[in-house]
């Protein structure tokens, strides 16, 4: 029987919707405000004054954007480690978890003890870089997704799936005849649907936001990320805020513009992508959290 809500009720859930709603105002105006200001003309902006929407509305600082050569590329290379890395960094994870979480598996304490210790403790940079150079991983494409393939905090928490799982089901495949490999692509996978989801949403924004490998281990100007080109365009943005910087003349789009452009751009596919997710990661979440 639900009891009548009275005065002190009311007042604290208008307290709490009304600090819900600055909290949301707060989040949300300053992407709205990037948004806004990639539509708006470069030279315009540098006047100020823009709260709420475009002065001077004009597609030009995509325009620019496009049509950098650059950018572009940077653009595809981005969307290629993201959708091959999340991939190889799902699958390969997937799998080391499914061995480690098999019981019998022959020195799997020693296994877990390197685990360990590889998620704590690391060699640093220099060290990392002579490993990578010795694997002849220094300015290629595979820099971005080799050393990333194996991510040590999903792989815990993979394991503690996969054990909780029915032995049943590996059981009772056992006993049809079928193998590890089989057992693996047709059973095991199709029930870690939330668990992949949420490591591939992680995994892949990891890889769309990194740009450290970029900076230190490519020279290749073709293999920059889009995220490096941001900082390149962010550093040169310094000099005079008001400066027509990109235009060398005739054109509305400045240094500025271009960087909230490529803000907007380097955004909207993880906010596009992430609603298809959100059923998937909220249950994914929760995995290993709840012990009955």
């Amino acid at each position: 029987m639900l009891s009548r809500r009275n005065a002190e009720d009311w007042m604290v859930d208008s307290i709490i919707h009304v600090l819900l709603i600055l909290v949301i105002i707060t989040t949300a105006y300053p992407f709205y405000y990037v948004f806004m200001m990639s539509f708006n003309a470069g030279t315009d902006s540098t006047i100020g004054g823009l709260y709420l929407w475009p002065r001077v509305l004009t597609l030009d600082n995509y325009a620019k954007f496009f049509s950098d050569a650059n950018w572009f590329k940077a653009l595809e290379v981005t969307v290629a480690r993201t959708i091959i890395g999340a991939f190889l960094g799902v699958v390969f994870t997937l799998m080391m978890a499914y061995g480690l979480s098999a019981k019998d598996l022959v020195f799997r304490r020693l296994y877990f003890t390197l685990v360990i210790i590889a998620m704590y403790f690391s060699g640093g940079l220099i060290p990392y870089y002579v490993v990578l150079r010795s694997l002849h991983l220094l300015n290629t494409f595979s820099v971005y997704v080799i050393p990333t393939m194996l991510n040590t905090f999903f792989l815990l928490i993979a394991i503690s799936f996969f054990r909780d799982l029915p032995a049943e089901l590996r059981e009772s495949a056992h006993i049809d005849g079928a193998g590890e490999v089989t057992i693996f692509s047709r059973i095991m996978i199709p029930v870690s649907k939330p668990l992949i989801a949420t490591m591939g949403l992680f995994i892949g924004v990891g890889q769309w936001n990194s740009w450290v490998d970029s900076a230190y281990f490519v020279q290749n100007n073709d293999l920059r990320t889009l995220t490096y080109r941001m900082i390149e365009i962010i550093n040169s943005s310094k000099v005079p805020a008001n400066s027509v910087a990109y235009a060398a003349g005739a054109s509305t789009v400045t240094g500025y513009s271009l960087e909230l452009t490529a803000l907007v751009v380097s955004v909207a596919p993880i906010l596009c992508v992430y609603p298809f997710l959100q059923k998937y990661f909220v249950h994914g979440i929760m995995l290993g959290s709840v012990k009955e």
